[in-house]
């Protein structure tokens, strides 16, 4: 990405796609590619340095537009972003431009989801995902009366709910997003071991 500065003050940004005309003189998109940095900057188009310092995972933050800064001491362009802004972590009630209750076409309030229901509701999903393939042994056993689960099944099965329990309360119990993402990053510790606060379902079984 370019920019062009004209008398300090960052003009355009051109594509590099094709040629440019600056005062009375027309260059080639040429420049782009085979002029060095310095060549460029001496006819005022700089290379944009992108800082992303303050750009955050996007999945619980919402970042800022970039700022475009030439520093005239340092003869740099360069784009960075603000703040970000943690998503929220818990649930609001949805409402309309005049600050009322938004609700569905029954009547019911519009919920936006925070991030702690996202992440329930994704590890309701894996959980379903998990128990589905032994759901037959279950159902098998409501309709034939001198048949019973596999002790090894109905094991497996009640740990997979257990588990998903514990994902739900130990989610509820983060205070804010830092929490959220500190409980669902993996780390690799001194042994090679890669694991997340959070755990993991238990294997499946075959």
């Amino acid at each position: 990405m370019f920019a062009q500065v004209i008398d300090g003050t960052i003009t355009s940004f051109p594509k590099g796609n094709k040629g440019i005309q600056i005062g009375d003189y027309k260059y080639p998109k040429a420049i782009y590619s085979l002029w060095t940095e310095e060549e460029r900057n001496a006819i005022g188009i700089y290379t944009v340095i992108i800082d992303n310092t303050n750009f955050k995972d996007q999945t619980f933050y919402i970042n800022t537009d970039q700022t475009y800064t030439f520093d005239s001491e340092a003869d740099t362009v360069t784009a960075a972003y603000g703040t970000a802004t943690a998503k929220a972590i818990a649930d609001v009630n949805a409402v309309d431009e005049d600050g009322e209750a938004l609700l569905d076409s029954d009547g019911n309030q519009v919920v936006i989801y925070g991030l702690k229901t996202k992440y329930k509701n994704q590890f309701n999903t894996q959980a379903a995902g998990l128990l589905l393939p032994t759901d037959w042994y279950v159902v098998k056993a409501t309709e034939v009366s001198d048949y019973s689960v596999p002790s090894a099944i109905t094991t497996y099965r009640a740990a997979v709910r257990t588990k998903v329990n514990a994902m739900e309360t130990a989610i509820d119990n983060c205070a804010n997003v830092e929490a959220l993402i500190t409980l669902l990053e993996y780390t690799t510790d001194s042994d090679g071991v890669t694991s997340r606060p959070l755990g993991e379902f238990p294997n499946e079984v075959i």
